[in-house]
């Protein structure tokens, strides 16, 4: 087997070479560059093969080149090899075959856990929970596997079935050894999971990607959202990493008139290079709209709510985008793979493209950052309103990010809120609505006593920058002089988990009910959760509820 995968390698880049080499015979220095490297590289396998100490295995060495080379490019040029399609037909389709459960990894069982059944799913109709321990798939035992081995187990062909053993938490501390004979489905990823009609006649719709066919689910509950008297309309594209583009395109329309040139893709080929405009007659021209967006809104998503702002359609509201403004192709490969490869750019209204400048380098959330006006170029709005380019959609109104505190990293890292949440539903087997359910001080003294038990330990920022402080102090001589200042700093800054869990309660508390309320509403319920205090939603519900502000946003400075 190992020389038969050695004379495939080996038969494909002879392939290349000699394509590569015809080039050159043309005369095209390019062609001969080309061909130079290929053959280098060929050489280098052959010479690595036989005379390197170790066996090389053809397949991972390989793919290594391949993965390093692709990524130089851009990130979103990838191979998929022929046992790797999961993925790619997922982005494509929206859909998969599995269970639909989200898993997670304890690092002290060493074990993958479910972490969330989707509703609807075959995870949620065997009766699976959050918390189940994994243990077992048709006699495989998953210890030690990664979450990703793990997926890979539970996904396959749907209509295959298989056993499932796991170990469920008990109100007594232990675990209860359970089976489940599971037949995998298509899992459809739910484009709208959530919409809704807000104080004020304002609708609410809560689009997840533009994978699969959104646009008709999305026109379904706008129209559902028209007939309950709607008047305005909030569209969450949050952490809507994108999908089809079509559908981008599609959903502009509902609020675009006829004709609308909404997209432009420019790339080397006649194919790559087209105009997206709108189509059919629209379902609103009136009614004011407000796209919330953040660093994790990507992609179709940039373009939907860029169309928008460019044509003057909607307020956007939130945080910079991602800034993806390269579009994707899949094309097919020797032996069953695929290559998403880049092979355009795509143009909102105005002209501008929203790739980031740099996409290889970002913060920490993702995020493009600050751009220097230096680096970019402006642009208009249909109406004159000045935009420009370089990296995502800036939204008209800038909501500031809150800060997580640094002690709830360290505890959901540590899986303290999620196996509070275990204990909660165990002892609850009925909440309130997703709507009512709130955690109350009673709770929130149950879950500081289990923090406390657990022998919880964290890293505090502001004794990592002392500690630093201290050294620098050190090196350059003046810690004998601040030796009483840094003592003094030293006990105000120690550890003091009372205090901590106090001091962030809130936002602490946010989180254990956004796990809670999951358990027993799913993604909806987890949704309402987060929307009970969200402070973009509340910015883009005020400028809609005030015409004035609305239109003067939309209108150009004069």
């Amino acid at each position: 087997m190992k020389k038969r995968n050695k004379r495939i390698v080996a038969g494909v880049v002879a392939v290349m070479v000699a394509a590569a080499f015809f080039g050159f015979k043309s005369g095209n220095d390019r062609n001969f560059q080309l061909a130079k490297n290929m053959d280098i590289f060929n050489a280098i396998v052959k010479e690595l093969d036989m005379f390197y100490v170790d066996t090389l295995d053809p397949n991972k060495t390989i793919r290594e080149g391949i993965d390093a080379m692709l990524y130089s490019l851009d990130p979103y040029t990838v191979y998929y090899p022929e046992d790797d399609q999961d993925e790619l037909e997922q982005m494509v389709k929206g859909s998969f075959g599995g269970i639909g459960s989200i898993i997670t990894y304890d690092t002290k069982l060493k074990r993958s856990l479910i972490a969330e059944p989707l509703e609807g799913t075959p995870a949620a109709k065997a009766g699976l929970k959050a918390g189940d321990v994994l243990m077992e798939i048709d006699g495989k035992d998953l210890a030690g596997k990664s979450n990703a081995e793990v997926s890979q187990l539970l996904r396959g062909q749907a209509g295959t079935s298989f056993k499932l053993k796991v170990e469920r938490p008990n109100v007594k501390g232990g675990r209860t050894p359970m089976e489940f004979e599971i037949v995998r489905e298509s899992i459809l990823t739910p484009p709208v999971p959530y919409f809704t009609l807000m104080d004020g006649n304002v609708g609410y719709i809560n689009l997840s990607t533009f994978s699969g066919t959104p646009s008709k689910d999305f026109k379904k509950a706008f129209q559902d959202l028209k007939k309950r008297g709607a008047q305005s309309l909030v569209i969450d594209l949050r952490n809507n990493g994108g999908g089809l583009l079509d559908e981008a395109v599609e959903i502009a329309n509902y609020f675009l008139p006829r004709g609308k040139v909404i997209v432009t893709t420019k790339g080397k080929t006649a194919q790559a290079s087209n105009t997206y405009k709108t189509l059919r007659e629209p379902l609103d021209l009136d009614i004011p709209i407000a796209v919330l967006v953040n660093s994790g809104t990507a992609s179709a998503s940039e373009i939907l709510s860029g169309s928008l702002q460019d044509l003057d359609r909607a307020v956007i509201v939130g945080s910079r985008t991602f800034g993806k403004g390269l579009v994707q192709v899949p094309r097919s490969l020797p032996y069953g793979g695929t290559m998403k490869i880049t092979t355009s750019k795509y143009y909102i209204p105005s002209g501008r493209c929203v790739q980031a400048i740099d996409y290889k380098n970002r913060n920490e959330d993702g995020s493009v950052g600050t751009i220097p006006d230096s680096l970019t170029k402006v642009f208009h709005t249909a109406a004159g309103r000045e935009v420009r380019d370089g990296g995502g959609i800036m939204p008209d109104t800038v909501v500031k990010q809150e800060k997580l505190p640094n002690i709830l990293f360290y505890l959901v890292r540590d899986n303290l809120i999620f196996n509070y949440a275990t204990q909660y539903c165990l002892k609850h087997p009925q909440i309130a609505s997703a709507e009512e359910f709130e955690v109350t001080d009673a709770d929130y003294a149950e879950f500081k006593e289990m923090v406390k038990k657990a022998d919880f330990k964290y890293d505090q920022q502001s004794e990592s920058i002392l500690k630093t402080l201290k050294e620098a102090a050190e090196f350059e001589g003046y810690m004998e002089d601040a030796a009483e200042e840094f003592a003094a700093l030293e006990k105000k800054l120690n550890h003091n988990l009372d205090r901590d869990l106090d001091y962030f309660s809130t936002d602490i508390k946010r989180m254990i009910a956004d796990e809670i309320v999951k358990r027993f509403y799913y993604q909806k319920g987890s949704i309402i959760q987060q929307l009970k205090d969200d402070n973009e939603l509340k910015a883009a519900l005020a400028i809609l509820n005030d015409t004035a502000k609305y239109r003067r946003i939309l209108s150009p400075d004069k």
